[in-house]
C-alpha cells in the first residue's frame, strides 16, 4: 500500500522537475537555442500552427538562429509572428530564409533572469512540498483505516521525506546548471 503511495508521488514530483526543466528551455540565455521559439504560432492555411511544424530551425552560430520556411510565402507571416511574440530580437529574411540574431546579455539583464529562474525554481520546490503532504496525507489516511500500522506509517514518512530531499536536490541541480549557461559571458 504504501509503495503505490510512493511511486505515484515520485512520478507526479518527476513531473514538477521536468516542467521545470521545459520553462527553462524557454527563458533566454546568452546562447541561442530553438527551444526560445517553441511557443511561437504561425498561420499556415487558416490554422495556427508550431513554427517547428511549418519551417526548419537550426543554430548555426552560438548566437543565431536561423527558420527555413517550408514554402517561401510564409517567409512574413513567420516575421510577424516573432515580432508579435515580444520575444526582443528582430527577425531579418534573405528572401529564402529568416536569421534572428541574439544581441548579447547586459550583466543586469542576466542578474534579473537569474532571480526569475530562482523564483522558478522555488515555486518547484513548494508544488514538490504539496505533494509531499499528499503523500503523508494519504498514509495517514491509510493507517487511520488500519490498513497500515503505525510503524509502516513511520517509515513510508521517513522514505517520503527521503524521496522530497532527492527532488529538491534535482532542482536545485537544474537551477545552478542554468544559472551557470546565463552568467556565461
Amino acid at each position: 500500500m504504501t509503495k503505490e503511495v510512493i511511486t505515484d508521488m515520485k512520478a507526479h514530483m518527476e513531473k514538477s522537475v521536468d516542467a521545470l526543466r521545459r520553462e527553462y528551455q524557454k527563458v533566454r540565455t546568452g546562447r541561442a537555442t530553438t527551444g526560445l521559439l517553441d511557443d511561437i504560432k504561425v498561420e499556415y492555411y487558416g490554422n495556427p500552427s508550431p513554427l517547428s511544424q511549418v519551417a526548419t530551425l537550426s543554430v548555426p552560430e552560438p548566437r543565431t538562429i536561423t527558420i527555413q520556411p517550408w514554402e517561401a510565402k510564409l517567409i512574413p507571416v513567420i516575421e510577424k509572428a516573432i515580432m508579435n511574440a515580444n520575444l526582443g530580437f528582430t527577425p531579418a529574411n534573405d528572401g529564402k530564409t529568416i536569421r534572428i540574431s541574439l544581441p548579447p546579455l547586459t550583466e543586469e539583464r542576466r542578474k534579473e533572469i537569474v532571480k526569475t529562474l530562482k523564483k522558478m525554481a522555488e515555486d518547484t520546490k513548494v508544488a514538490v512540498r504539496n505533494i509531499r503532504r499528499d503523500g503523508i496525507d494519504s498514509l495517514k489516511k491509510l493507517e487511520k483505516d488500519k490498513k497500515i500500522s503505525e510503524d509502516d506509517l513511520k517509515r513510508a514518512e521517513k522514505e517520503v521525506q527521503d524521496v522530497t530531499n532527492t527532488f529538491v536536490a534535482k532542482i536545485d541541480e537544474v537551477l545552478t546548471h542554468k544559472e551557470k549557461e546565463v552568467l556565461e559571458v
